[in-house]
């Protein structure tokens, strides 16, 4: 790893963590305290980190997820019939990743007990899968979101390098016609980013409150996405241009 890509790193971690020890980032880069220690001086003369005793602590607020029982009661409906078709893609002896959405723990509540390959950084996806004897789960491990019940960070993506999947169902926050795929928080973003690059191909499960708006960071372009699945109330206007774009599209009824 070059030392720019490790700075780079390390800044990531910090702003997750709020504050992490540099025998932490030891062990995680492989190489001497010392070397970190360095490492923290210089990003701190940067402006990018500041130092403490022991380890270094973030100067900028992450952007806060919304808990995870207040978007349970959100567009529940939708959200409902957007996974239980979603679920009509999977097939006996697929590999498969679940994102932490809500509309992706429905999914795993109704997916039949069949012979599948579960990866997600969702804990109650994970939880729920659990209770299926021929459903293999993984979970991607990483730092814990409290407010999502979900693991990013770099060792969340880290762990998706090991893997290749047939397919990917996630959501998002934001999805506009030229900008593409976006989520209010970065890990979340860099984390699903990922969850495409390790796939044959990406079903997008997205409530039509999500089209029209283009959240805080990218995720991914339009043509990243083999297929979307939302509701009927979406605007025709924005099926349309989708369609235009060679994108395929299936609306369900709440």
């Amino acid at each position: 790893m070059l030392v720019a890509e490790r700075h780079q790193k390390i800044v990531e971690l910090v702003n997750l963590r709020s504050s992490i020890r540099v025998s932490e980032l030891s062990d995680i880069f492989s190489v001497t305290e010392e070397t970190i220690r360095r490492d923290l001086e210089k990003l701190e003369k940067e402006n990018k980190l500041s130092r403490s005793h022991g380890g270094a602590v973030s100067i900028q607020q992450q952007e806060s997820e919304v808990h995870f029982s207040e978007r349970e009661i959100t567009n529940v409906s939708e959200k409902k019939a957007i996974a239980r078709e979603a679920a009509e893609y999977v097939e006996s002896g697929d590999r498969i990743i679940l994102d932490a959405s809500t509309t992706a723990w429905y999914m795993a509540k109704i997916l039949p007990d069949i012979q599948l390959t579960v990866i997600t950084n969702s804990m109650k996806a994970a939880i729920e899968l659990s209770q299926k004897d021929k459903i293999e789960v993984i979970s991607t491990g990483g730092f814990l979101l409290s407010e999502s019940l979900s693991y990013v960070g770099p060792l969340a993506e880290r762990s998706l390098e090991t893997y290749h999947v047939n397919k990917t169902f996630l959501s998002c926050k934001g999805f506009d016609i030229n900008g593409g795929l976006s989520d209010s928080n970065e890990w979340q973003a860099l984390l699903k980013k990922r969850m495409i690059e390790r796939s044959d191909q990406t079903i997008l499960m997205a409530d039509s409150s999500k089209f029209g708006s283009r959240e805080f960071s990218h995720i991914a372009r339009i043509h990243d996405i083999s297929r979307i699945i939302t509701d009927s109330k979406i605007n025709p206007e924005y099926t349309k241009a989708l369609e235009e774009k060679k994108v395929k599209v299936t609306t369900v009824h709440p």
